[in-house]
């Protein structure tokens, strides 16, 4: 700028210089008068004074430059961009490079990752942590006819429910000791829902696994709710023992094609607690795959359980509501005198591509302790069918014979897929009269449409038609919002 300024100047002073020559010249040889002298003397003096004002002004913006200006930036900014390419990266012996590599590769250092839930592996992948939930979310309306009215004394009424509300921490430490701990809030308090300790790869046996968690009994029992096909599992769970307190063997065969388990479980409350001398339970099961192909897209589950349950005050009930927990039971057995039962059940499952089919019977043989209630004998059985409109089939977890996560072909949302859409239908019975004690029979009809958006979150409609054999009829629409990770 102040180059610009000064060049401008020396024009200026030679325009004056040029015209005060050649007016000099003018007047020597034109003997001009002396007035048109002083008029040029007068306009040098003004424009000295402009010059003079000229310099002043560039001298104050030459000073504010200095204290910070533009120029003075740009040249704090050359000096830095200078300093970064002059400067080198550490060595690779260095110490900064030493410290990096041994934390990369140690072992036990934890990547955090996403995999249906949130997860830290370690580096060798010894160590595993995993921490979920799920949280579902009930309504129900209800229809009933005079009948059942009658019975209960009481409209049904329509409700709604947090049914599940659990947190959990799961993992794996140094490869052959897992655990997990959940629960659920769902009712206003935190019951256990598995706490326990396993040992993996135990000679001889397999695995072992102390604590609280389901007995194993049953495919659709053993089927985490959140990837069951309908709301609530059929009338054949009526006798699932499901979880209590104990110590369990497991393992599998034949490269996954069968699984075993059996294990000794105190009949427990909600925390795990159990008290009284005759409160045990012997449970088993034996899983197989007569055919299993293309990762389990075509498959055939066959599967038996068997558990002995000692009574430890001589009493036992058994009672059942409609397939909705919203509804009232409508068949109930009562308190009645009973030493011990042997329950045995049968299940089969067949996946073809979209198309599913799976059913249980469960037979129970009751000791009793009077003669008025005898032995008595109650059965159930289930059987269903489900098909996914958009291509997907029902996964099965080899390790475990039972069903798995559905993950749709396209998420819904910005993927631009629909989700995964899936019809089901179900038909299932009860039936707790027998000898002396008569709680009734009970027979279902549900017909559920399912949509997975990922495999996260899932929303369930279902209807269902419960018809007791004292008369009148029940119907319940229902509706379900999920999410499990």
């Amino acid at each position: 700028m102040r180059s610009t300024v000064r060049t401008n100047m020396n024009r200026i002073f030679s325009t004056i210089f040029v015209a005060v020559l050649g007016c000099g010249i003018t007047t020597a040889t034109a003997q001009e008068p002396s007035a048109r002298e002083r008029e040029l003397e007068e306009l040098v003096g003004k424009l000295g004074d402009k010059v003079d004002q000229l310099e002043s002004r560039l001298g104050q913006v030459e000073g504010t430059q200095s204290a910070g200006g533009t120029e003075a930036r740009v040249e704090q900014l050359e000096q830095s961009v200078q300093q970064i390419k002059s400067g080198r990266p550490p060595s690779e012996d260095s110490e900064e490079w030493t410290k990096i590599r041994k934390w990369v590769n140690d072992g036990s250092t934890m990547r955090p990752h996403w995999k249906d839930g949130l997860r830290f592996t370690s580096n060798d992948g010894s160590f595993k942590l995993k921490i979920g939930g799920r949280i579902q979310h009930d309504f129900a309306y209800f229809a009933e006819d005079g009948d059942i009215e009658r019975r209960l004394g009481a409209d049904v009424d329509d409700g709604t429910e947090f049914r599940r509300a659990r947190l959990y921490f799961s993992g794996t430490i140094y490869d052959d000791i897992d655990f997990k701990v959940q629960y659920d809030f769902a009712g206003g308090d935190a019951d256990f829902k598995d706490v326990y300790l396993g040992l993996r790869n135990v000679p001889y046996v397999g695995n072992v696994r102390v604590g609280q968690f389901k007995e194993p009994f049953s495919l659709e029992e053993l089927t985490s709710s959140n990837y069951i096909t309908f709301m609530e599992r059929s009338l054949a769970n009526t006798f699932a023992p499901g979880r209590n307190t104990g110590i369990m063997f497991y393992d599998t065969m034949m490269d996954e094609r069968m699984t075993w388990a059996a294990g000794v479980f105190r009949q427990t409350d909600s925390f795990g607690d159990g008290a009284g001398g005759r409160d045990y339970n012997v449970t088993a099961r034996l899983t197989g795959l007569p055919v299993y192909e293309e990762g389990g897209k075509k498959l055939l589950h066959l599967g038996v359980s068997y558990t002995h349950q000692n009574y430890e005050n001589d009493t036992i009930r058994f009672r059942a509501r409609p397939e909705s927990h919203l509804a009232p039971r409508l068949v109930d057995t009562g308190d009645f005198s009973a030493e011990y039962g042997d329950f045995i059940g049968a299940e089969a499952a067949w996946v073809d591509g979209p198309f599913s089919l799976q059913g249980e019977y469960v037979h129970a043989f009751i000791e009793g302790r009077n003669r008025w209630d005898g032995d008595p004998n109650f059965w159930a059985a289930s059987v269903q069918a489900s098909y996914f409109l958009t291509g997907e089939h029902r996964p099965y977890k080899t390790s475990t014979g039972a069903f798995d996560r559905v993950r749709p072909l396209k998420n819904f949302g910005k993927d631009g897929g629909s989700g995964a859409w899936e019809l089901a239908a179900r038909l299932s019975y009860l039936n707790l009269n027998d000898n002396g004690v008569k709680g009734g029979r009970l027979r279902d009809l549900t017909v559920g449409l399912n949509w997975y958006l990922n495999p996260n979150v899932r929303t369930m409609w279902n209807y269902v038609l419960a018809d007791p054999s004292e008369g009148g009829s029940v119907s319940a629409f229902m509706w379900r919002f999920q999410v499990a990770f």
